[in-house]
């Protein structure tokens, strides 16, 4: 996101009696409590697999209740599906159209609690346009019209109101181009417009959840690799330890340092992974693939260009504005049968369906070498035998296994506070663990205004105003990620070009929990989308991890 400095407002603290933990992850807090679990000998409450969306928003809810709760990532924060996305808190108007209302109704729903309460600062409203041609169907003019009048009441009904999120209407050929001036205008009739939510990054989203967890005392540990799980214990591996990662690392292993860890209670939350620790789970995945444009080459749109597949009548694909001047297009939904691969990769064929879709609404096609880089996801679907993946249920499963292991897997990125809630609900029902209700749905989370950790001005020396894409990612906390900068030149951009300033990279390291140069730019911002963008930012990671010491 760029655009003209803002300045920062504060909020008052939150006061609470609950023990006050510093959200702040760091190597060395990694270390101390990996540590102390290694020489425990009584059960924690529960063990958490996993540090998605899922995973952290379950540690979240469990510590924010008083559990004593440990999160155990094999990798990374959001490595994973949950930075796969395509970035948007939506209020399920598909599934609106599919007939599953309650799918539709609790994505608004938790779309609303983002926006107003717990992420205002990740979370901020998208415009939607359909542009209408003289060649479109009668059908396909007017039911993306219908479609968003629903999704309007639809977030009426949710509590969403009007300032927040605008209704629906119909643009004239001249109002669709003023939201995409790339669009094609021979033909252009008008356009439907609708308003969803964006977030500024999902990556971002889960590092937020996970810091707030650790701020309510839950133990959040990545490179821990759980190679074994019962619903009661957990065989835990270091893979980073004394002998892996660093400075110059990416995602290696270490030495094989291996314990057991016993629990009241085990939540298996490793997306399409699940089968892998839960063998009677079964997920099958379907990838999804988003190309990396400029936004240039659409005008510098400041909507989302939506287009219908052709042949369909609820697939569309997308161009939606994202960070560093750049347009995210998406989206595939294909069978991803075999092996789950770290890092999936999207196919030239799916480059192609893309391309020629959104090329149906443009003025000037995109070309191959438009194509600045790809991400692909897997979506961890449940399992219901034959049909394509498209047609499969987002609903979300949660599942238990013969020796206890609590399974939750499918869902979408909006709900995952709910996902969380209603996990965390059957433990305390199983285990009978004294715990308080769930308060997620009022309670803000790092950066946010109302946080506990109390905001604090812009230093002096930068006369009380900060970059607005600094502010963008970090709300409240954008200040501070300036005045604890371990790196001089704190408000320099890491490379020409990336709106992504040297403090930000400091503070991946010191309050974020990154381990590698891979965590800084993969994770921690997105640079690495695009490969020369992640060629010029490295050495300025690489000088964040090594000021650590």
């Amino acid at each position: 996101m760029t655009g003209h400095a803002q300045p920062v407002h504060t909020a008052e603290p939150v006061h609470t009696t609950a023990p006050v933990h510093t959200t702040a992850l760091t190597a060395a807090r990694r270390a101390r409590e990996l540590a102390e679990l290694r020489g425990r000998s009584r059960p924690v409450d529960l063990v958490v697999i996993g540090g998605g969306i899922t995973g952290a928003g379950i540690a979240l809810d469990a510590a924010s209740r008083g559990l004593e709760t440990v999160l155990l990532e094999a990798h990374d924060l959001a490595f994973g599906t949950s930075r796969w996305s395509s970035k948007l808190a939506h209020g399920g108007l598909r599934y609106l159209a599919t007939g599953n209302v309650g799918i539709a109704r609790r994505s608004a729903v938790e779309r609303g609690i983002m926006l107003e309460r717990t992420a205002p600062h990740l979370v901020r409203p998208l415009a939607q346009v359909v542009p209408v041609f003289r060649d479109t169907t009668r059908l396909g003019a007017v039911l993306p019209g219908l479609g968003f009048v629903a999704g309007t009441l639809l977030s009426r009904l949710a509590g969403t109101p009007a300032d927040r999120l605008p209704g629906a209407r119909v643009l004239g050929a001249r109002g669709v181009a003023e939201y995409v001036p790339g669009v094609r205008r021979a033909g252009l009739r008008f356009g439907h417009l609708n308003w969803d939510c964006q977030l500024v990054d999902d990556a971002r989203l889960v590092t937020a959840v996970a810091r707030t967890a650790a701020g309510h005392g839950a133990r959040v540990i990545t490179r821990a690799r759980v190679v074994a799980a019962s619903g009661t214990e957990v065989t835990v591996r270091d893979e980073f330890g004394a002998g892996g990662g660093g400075a110059g690392g990416g995602d290696v292993g270490g030495h094989d340092d291996e314990f057991t860890l016993t629990a009241r209670a085990v939540v298996n939350a490793t997306g399409v992974w699940a089968g892998l620790t839960a063998p009677g789970v079964r997920v099958r995945p379907s990838r999804g693939t988003h190309l990396i444009v400029r936004a240039a080459a659409l005008g510098d749109p400041v909507g989302a260009l939506t287009v219908p597949v052709p042949g369909e009548t609820n697939r569309f694909c997308f161009a939606i504005p994202a960070e560093f001047g750049r347009l995210h297009v998406g989206l595939t939904d294909v069978d991803a049968p075999g092996p789950v691969p770290d890092v999936p990769l999207a196919t030239e064929d799916e480059v192609g369906f893309l391309l020629d879709v959104i090329n149906r609404a443009l003025e000037s096609g995109l070309t191959r070498d438009d194509v600045l880089g790809t991400f692909a996801g897997l979506r961890p679907l449940v399992d219901a035998g034959d049909g394509s993946t498209a047609d499969l249920s987002r609903n979300h499963a949660v599942l238990t296994s013969d020796n206890g292991l609590v399974t939750i897997t499918g869902g979408k990125l909006t709900e995952y506070r709910l996902m969380a809630e209603q996990a965390v609900d059957l433990v305390v029902e199983r285990t009978g663990l004294p715990a308080a209700p769930c308060r997620t749905a009022d309670l803000p989370l790092v950066g946010a205004p109302g946080h506990r950790g109390s905001a604090r001005p812009a230093p002096a020396a930068y006369g009380g105003r900060l970059p607005a894409s600094l502010v963008a990612r970090f709300g409240q906390e954008a200040a501070t990620v300036v005045a604890e900068s371990l790196l001089a030149r704190p408000l320099e951009r890491v490379a020409d070009g990336i709106d992504v300033t040297r403090a930000e990279f400091s503070y991946a390291v010191t309050h974020e929990g990154a381990l590698t140069v891979d965590d800084v730019l993969d994770r921690r911002s997105r640079v690495g989308l695009v490969p020369a963008d992640r060629a010029a930012a490295e050495p300025a990671a690489r000088e964040a991890l090594a000021a650590l010491g």
